[in-house]
């Protein structure tokens, strides 16, 4: 069974930087696609970057030059760097990965959410 395990969110001060990382685990043959979405109270899920297997792309206007996303392949493992945090930016970060498992299965999976909370 496949599972996404996000941690690493949190209470941060504007101006902070938190570090959102997400392991895929659990009968997994290969990953194409791992990236991370977000959503805001009221608002609708929106991607915020994703990392093929060979790049990587902030995709929210709204965080470029703030974010970072990265991957380790080996660790099956997808990363976001989020630095000068804004209370804009406060919602819960979804894990997201498009996996094939070792039935050959491909299938997209989420993780359970963590919540990014940033104070004014």
């Amino acid at each position: 069974q496949v599972q996404l395990v996000e941690s690493g969110g949190g209470l941060v001060q504007a101006g902070g930087s938190l570090r959102l990382s997400c392991a895929a685990s659990g009968g997994i043959f290969g990953i194409n696609a791992m990236g991370w979405y977000r959503q805001a109270p009221g608002k609708h899920r929106e991607l915020v970057a994703v990392c093929t297997r060979v790049v990587c792309t902030n995709n929210a206007e709204s965080v470029r030059g703030r974010f970072t996303v990265s991957r380790d392949n080996a660790k099956n493992t997808v990363y976001l760097q989020m630095n000068s945090l804004k209370p804009e930016d406060t919602a819960i970060y979804y894990c997201n990965a498009d996996v094939t498992d070792r039935l050959g299965l491909t299938r997209t999976y989420w993780g359970q959410g963590t919540q990014v909370t940033v104070s004014s």
